[in-house]
């Protein structure tokens, strides 16, 4: 049978039918993207189409939303939760934390040591209680794991040990963890929108940002916060999550089919993202658009943040998921 990915290039109405079937009958799924093609969010995403219709064998359009078409990652995950209008997106944790707080867990400053620490965590599968909670109180499925970059702070001056960092007025995500450690650090930190961080910084009201590579490139945090302190306090989890009620309305096999390729395509993202953070970092400064600053006081930041992290933890009855974290050599 024929397979068709679409990728739209109009919007369509927030409210979709009761099926997620088009007046031809051929089941339709919507997905969204901040970002342009040559995003690995978008990438990853496109596979997850591509691997969903040659699994599933039968008439399956895939419309990909990309360039913020359907808004931001917020709007995402409550369309998701509602089953209208987007019905699968790549969305970061702290965009789940309205329905649950353990959602921002997943991807918290200094929870990884490492890149390998990061993947053996992803193996074994321990952030899957976290999952259940999301489905359980959201109705959105996590489907698979994309993500792997590295975060660091760009900052509009250099940055290079914890003196620097004392009073920095940084942009975080709007999880309540990343307000509390990056204060715990001795920072200022404010929650802005994702999508004004570049003219907050332009006109002064912050003076940094953290994000990994493919953030900073792609929104051109560079142009105005030039300097990227190596803080390297975050490695990124990008859950490719999906509508439950979506998911409910969709034939078994179908259903089988969008399990299958969530996994493999957030592997396939992990694996590009991981793999082209540093080279970003390498070819944008040769460019001669941002400059890399060494920071010498990772292990003093950790130390300040590790109480915190630990009673968030509590906080959320998470503490078994941590000590299986920090076992894991």
């Amino acid at each position: 049978m024929k397979r068709l990915l679409a990728i739209s290039l109009i919007g369509i109405p927030l409210a979709l039918s009761g099926s997620p079937a088009n007046s031809q009958g051929i089941i339709e799924l919507h997905g969204a993207s901040q970002f342009n093609d040559d995003h690995a969010f978008t990438k990853s995403l496109a596979k997850f189409g591509e691997l969903a219709s040659s699994c599933y064998g039968k008439p399956l359009n895939i419309i990909l939303h990309k360039n913020s078409e359907l808004g931001l990652e917020k709007q995402y995950f409550e369309y998701m939760s509602q089953g209208r209008a987007v019905d699968f997106a790549i969305v970061s944790p702290a965009h789940m934390s309205t329905f649950s707080k353990a959602a921002p867990f997943i991807d918290a400053p200094f929870l990884f040591r490492d890149l390998a620490h990061w993947n053996k965590v992803l193996d074994q599968d321990l952030l899957k209680p976290i999952a259940d909670e999301i489905a359980a109180r959201a109705d959105v499925m996590l489907i698979g794991y994309a993500g792997g970059g590295t975060r660091n702070i760009f900052v509009n001056k250099p940055v290079a040990n914890m003196d620097d960092l004392k009073g920095l007025k940084v942009r975080v995500q709007g999880a309540p963890i990343w307000s509390r450690t990056f204060a715990a650090a001795g920072m200022s930190p404010t929650v802005i929108a994702y999508n004004e961080v570049y003219n907050a910084i332009q006109n002064g009201v912050i003076g940094a940002g953290e994000n990994e590579a493919a953030g900073v490139e792609q929104m051109k945090f560079f142009e105005v916060a030039p300097n990227l302190a190596m803080t390297e306090h975050a490695i990124t989890i990008r859950p490719i999550a999906f509508s439950g009620k979506t998911f409910k309305k969709l034939p078994a096999d179908l259903q089988q089919c969008v399990i299958k390729a969530g996994k493999e395509a957030g592997a396939h993202g992990r694996q590009i993202e991981s793999s082209e953070d540093t080279a970003k970092l390498e070819a944008l400064e040769k460019a001669g658009r941002l400059k890399r600053i060494a920071f010498k006081d990772r292990d003093k930041m950790k130390k300040l943040v590790d109480p915190v992290m630990a009673e968030y933890a509590k906080e959320i009855g998470a503490e078994d998921i941590l000590k299986k974290i920090n076992e894991i050599k």
